[in-house]
């Protein structure tokens, strides 16, 4: 603008106005730069696809070129592919590996504490992949009370209580991993175990305003993305045959893929 001329709001033509206030509507906005403490690398939704995670866990390896980094589980890595069981031992055994609880895993521990009203729901969605995965027989022809004490017997030691003790979220930096999200209408100590686990209606559609960018399975998309703090990894396994995981380091995000069959 020239010296001498002036600046008359009202003036301006609705269009222009318009422009004005997104502009600084958009300003206001944080960037969602994901700036985790140090290179991070995010497994996707397994779902029991074990060939699938040990293809991703030596592309990681080859990836990282002999460098620290976090590996963080987004959880959900049971049912309704073929080997939940081999899954969960591998990843116990991993040194250092951060996995997150799923709302698969809540469902099979809600199982093992109430098996007539949690039952049901678990093995519609897969959990009776799971159950023929560690050796349990008959599914059909047994009790459910009797069905979760055959599964409880045939946990490996301390499996159980390894499951009931994974967190559900992880932070480093401003990059916080969760299985289906944060509601964000919340700060991070203020989130519901049910948003995070099974997700809430508002996560996808409403920017965040605190500066976290979130990285998230549950939610299957047709390929990996990064949108408005989200980075969404969760692209189908165990249907697609396609396992995704992200390497999150100073503001830039990348995919790595591994397509079964």
């Amino acid at each position: 603008m020239g010296i001498g001329r002036t600046f008359d709001f009202f003036t301006i033509s609705l269009k222009q106005a318009t422009r004005m206030i997104s502009f600084f509507k958009k300003s206001a906005t944080p960037e969602y730069r994901p700036e985790p403490l140090r290179p991070t690398y995010v497994i996707g939704d397994i779902h029991g696809c074990i060939d699938a995670l040990n293809k991703m866990l030596e592309k990681i390896k080859l990836d990282s070129n002999g460098e620290d980094f976090d590996l963080v589980i987004i959880g959900d890595m049971i049912d309704r592919g073929p080997e939940s069981a081999t899954v969960l031992a591998r990843l116990m055994a991993l040194p250092n590996a951060i996995c997150l609880k799923g709302n698969h895993e809540q469902m099979a521990l809600d199982f093992l504490d109430d098996p007539i009203t949690a039952g049901p729901r678990w093995i519609r969605n897969g959990g009776d992949a799971t159950l023929l995965s560690f050796g349990v027989p008959q599914i059909g022809a047994m009790r459910m009370d009797d069905l979760a004490q055959t599964f409880r017997k045939a946990l490996p030691s301390g499996m159980e209580n390894w499951l009931r003790q994974l967190p559900h979220f992880w932070q480093s930096g401003n990059l916080v991993a969760a299985h289906a999200g944060l509601d964000p209408r919340h700060t991070l100590i203020e989130q519901n175990d049910n948003a995070v686990l099974w997700g809430q209606s508002k996560f996808r559609d409403r920017p965040r305003t605190d500066g976290l960018c979130v990285v998230h399975g549950h939610w299957v998309v047709p390929a990996a993305c990064v949108k408005q703090g989200r980075i969404a990894i969760d692209t189908g396994a165990w249907r697609t045959g396609c396992l995704t995981a992200a390497c999150i380091e100073k503001t830039r995000v990348r995919f790595i893929e591994v397509k079964m069959g």
